[in-house]
């Protein structure tokens, strides 16, 4: 897959940084239609494998659900809403179908529901070798960048 979005170009949109940095390309971008397609390349030298479940190495639920979100900030940031920073607000309907292991290439899909000036909403999803992992709908409130 061609990479729209290099790493260096998302660290300039997301204010998040290592360890909390969970996307490393962009493949695919629609603006228009609200839909993006990110990348994270997990590997066993990831901080977190450390301590959850070392024997049988698993990524946390919760960093999958960041990684979404994080996958949708910077597709609210390319939709003109460079000037701010969407935040978490709340995860709803979200479902963990299967393990994602050291090794994976995680395909994260988010598509915008709506969004206005305030906040918007996302639903995405985490899928590795076609399968989904991961599934959940975010809501998100658009702050100031000063305010934070």
């Amino acid at each position: 897959m061609q990479t729209l979005l290099n790493i260096k170009q998302i660290a300039n949109i997301l204010p998040h940084r290592y360890p909390f940095l969970l996307v490393d390309r962009v493949v695919f971008l629609d603006v228009e239609k609200g839909e993006i397609v990110a990348q994270k390349n997990v590997t066993i030298n990831e901080p977190f494998f450390q301590g959850h479940f070392p024997e049988v190495p698993i990524m946390p639920g919760v960093l999958v659900i960041e990684a979404l979100a994080q996958t949708g900030g910077i597709l609210v940031h390319q939709k003109g809403y460079g000037d701010k920073i969407a935040v978490l607000l709340h995860v709803s309907n979200a479902k963990f179908r299967q393990p994602i292991r050291p090794g994976d290439v995680v395909n994260l899909h988010a598509f915008l529901l709506h969004v206005s000036h305030k906040g918007g909403k996302i639903v995405a999803k985490a899928l590795v070798d076609e399968k989904v992992a991961v599934e959940a709908e975010i809501t998100f409130a658009l702050v100031e960048k000063d305010r934070l």
